[in-house]
């Protein structure tokens, strides 16, 4: 863990978030308390979701009559 002054991170704050990998922490301190901490974004474990990556997956029968009789009344 990285350990930088108050003043320090003021001055280069943008510089410290590009650097930061992921999961690595830069401590912020005045005299000899702690007073902030960075800590760099995990990256996720999957993949946005991307509209329309199901197009095609789903078949809807549209003579499917029997199945609606069990919602009817839910149906205006």
């Amino acid at each position: 863990m990285t350990r930088i002054t108050l003043t320090e991170a003021q001055l280069r704050l943008p510089e410290l978030i590009a650097s930061l990998k992921p999961g690595e922490e830069v401590e912020i301190f005045s005299g000899d308390l702690t007073v902030a901490r960075l800590i760099g974004e995990l990256k996720p474990l999957r993949k946005p979701r991307q509209p329309g990556s199901a197009i095609g997956t789903l078949t809807i029968v549209s003579e499917d009559e029997t199945h609606l009789e069990d919602f009817r009344d839910y149906m205006p």
